[in-house]
């Protein structure tokens, strides 16, 4: 008897382990290209430091609720995560990026967990590990921005609604999750949770006769929840600020939907989206056209009415950023998922079996015979440019400057990736090698680009944004000087201000001439201001544009 019931154990056992595997996979596929830094790191500006330098100010002063001299014009909630984390590790530019890391793990996982019952097990794991492997998105993974968390969220609350179909047992459970994932996304990221909201009207109103989510009282219950910690913080807010705060909440959102930043355009992200997510989007839209053409029973209005909405409300949306589409990207590597699936079945068998035919059609062998042959010509192209890159990196290692030469390793880490592909297709169909199957085809699409982010990572590029500022505040006599003493500024730009206020021991305080810095202080001054100026001084040190000066009596 005891003999069966260690038996059974073992059983259990390797069956949890076996069920952790998926899971376990992806967090060791992600984690390098989380972590790998040229052992430097310093903050992006502009938004990045902003959202940093923030939380630092609660942090520092104790005031997590009105630190502003002025009321603010954003729900506080990622201050508060990036602050809590200051608090837990210390304050330090990786404490800031830690909160969208461990977010951007949890959102590969949900994307597992939704493929997992919108397609299958193997489309949903080759979705989130195409994911991680797109480059805006694993840029805003390594961020201290909202952006990523804001996701997490969203994802969570399609997950829980698509878990409340599913186990009607736990059904008040899971509506709960969704209304409060909605609701704290309002902490996190503002007005701009009510774009994904909308992108699930579809298939709440769509598909509400079957799922009765909007009549579910649980639902609004978990949303009104997750709205207690910005109405507490509203509240507290206006004792400070009065009427102040709801009108730069609202002043906000309304200048972003009348302003064009950028002059970008209603197609901006037509263009972007397949830059930024290079080669995925293209697989994505063969993945779209082959939903479309055999409908997702059930979620059809999820997986593809929530990113056709959520596109055309950001096209719409007078300010457009490279970020706002974010949210977009685990769709992406869902349908591209489906596509890049369909084109290995077709390597794996050259055949196309459930080709459309239409009687009457005179180029129905043309059509059979291109989509055959798709794979074996995108393999021959992607290792013809694999090739090319190779040879470009190498020129580039021999006659390029050193500046230049860091980048000659993302080209010949991806241009060696790219020929996986044709040696993984010429090793099958010319010398017969048959255990090269369409998983190590797959495989071929998805190495290069984790090489190509993981060089970007190891050389600095994904972590460390401001080297020279850093580094000069670092050096041994700067920083003496700027830990005991107060630093003053007449004009500076915005984007090194923010930086400042976050790597300076001691906030600098602006004024608004240079009369106002009193003597033996210490100023941040325009190199091409100080020979004009008429007080004496000495220059302490200089970086970029600025200068470093003390004044003397």
């Amino acid at each position: 008897m005891f003999y069966k019931l260690h038996i059974l154990q073992h059983i259990w056992r390797k069956m949890r382990l076996v069920g952790l595997l998926p899971y376990l996979s992806l967090f060791v596929w992600i984690l390098p290209l989380l972590l790998f830094t040229s052992g430097h790191n310093s903050l992006m500006a502009h938004d990045e430091a902003l959202y940093a330098s923030r939380a630092r100010l609660m942090f520092d002063s104790g005031n997590w609720i009105a630190p502003w001299t002025t009321a603010h014009h954003k729900t506080p909630g990622p201050y508060w995560l990036i602050a809590s984390f200051y608090k837990l590790f210390g304050m330090s530019d990786t404490s800031a990026r830690l909160p969208s890391m461990i977010a951007s793990i949890f959102s590969l996982w949900l994307v597992y967990e939704i493929g997992k019952i919108m397609l299958c097990k193997k489309l949903a794991w080759l979705a989130a590990a195409i994911l991680s492997v797109e480059f805006l998105w694993l840029q805003y993974s390594r961020l201290s921005t909202p952006d990523v968390t804001m996701i997490f969220l969203v994802l969570l609350a399609i997950w829980s609604l698509i878990k409340t179909e599913l186990n009607p047992k736990y059904r008040y459970f899971w509506s709960f999750i969704a209304g409060l994932s909605l609701s704290l996304g309002f902490l996190i990221r503002s007005f701009m949770i009510f774009l994904p909201i909308i992108a699930l009207f579809p298939y709440l109103i769509g598909e509400h006769r079957r799922h009765r989510h909007l009549t579910n009282p649980i639902l609004y219950l978990g949303f009104f929840v997750g709205l207690i910690p910005t109405g507490v913080w509203l509240w507290l807010s206006w004792l400070h600020y009065g009427n102040q705060s709801f009108e730069e909440l609202l002043h906000f959102v309304v200048q972003l939907g009348s302003e064009d930043h950028y002059n970008n355009g209603p197609l901006f992200y037509m263009w972007n989206i397949p830059l930024k997510s290079f080669p995925w989007a293209f697989f994505g839209i063969l993945g779209l056209v082959l939903t479309l053409h055999h409908p997702i029973v059930r979620y059809q209005l999820i997986l593809v009415g929530f990113p056709l909405v959520l596109f055309c409300e950001l096209s719409i949306f007078t300010t457009r950023f490279p970020h706002y589409s974010l949210c977009l990207y685990p769709f992406i590597a869902l349908f591209a998922s489906v596509g890049l699936n369909w084109l290995g079945n077709i390597y794996q068998t050259r055949i196309h079996r459930q080709l459309p035919i239409e009687k009457g059609k005179i180029n129905i062998l043309i059509k059979f015979f291109a989509i055959r042959n798709l794979p074996r010509n995108l393999s021959y192209g992607f290792g013809g440019l694999g090739i090319l890159l190779v040879v470009a990196s190498i020129g580039v290692f021999s006659w390029g400057s050193f500046d230049i030469r860091k980048y000659a390793t993302i080209g010949l880490a991806m241009g060696l990736g790219w020929l996986i592909l044709p040696v993984v297709w010429i090793s099958r169909y010319h010398f017969g090698i048959k255990f090269l199957t369409a998983r190590y085809w797959i495989a071929g699409w998805l190495i290069p680009c984790w090489l190509a982010l993981a060089a970007m990572g190891s050389i600095g590029l994904l972590s460390d944004y401001n080297p020279v500022l850093k580094t000069f505040l670092q050096q041994s006599a700067i920083a003496s000087t700027l830990q005991s003493h107060p630093t003053y500024y007449v004009q500076i730009d915005q984007k090194t201000q923010v930086l400042l206020d976050f790597y300076l021991p001691i906030h600098a305080q602006p004024v608004s001439s240079i009369s106002q810095i009193p003597a033996l202080s210490y100023a941040w001054i325009y190199t091409d201001q100080s020979p004009k100026l008429s007080r004496p001084h000495r220059i302490v040190g200089t970086v970029k544009d600025y200068q470093l000066l003390q004044f003397l009596p």
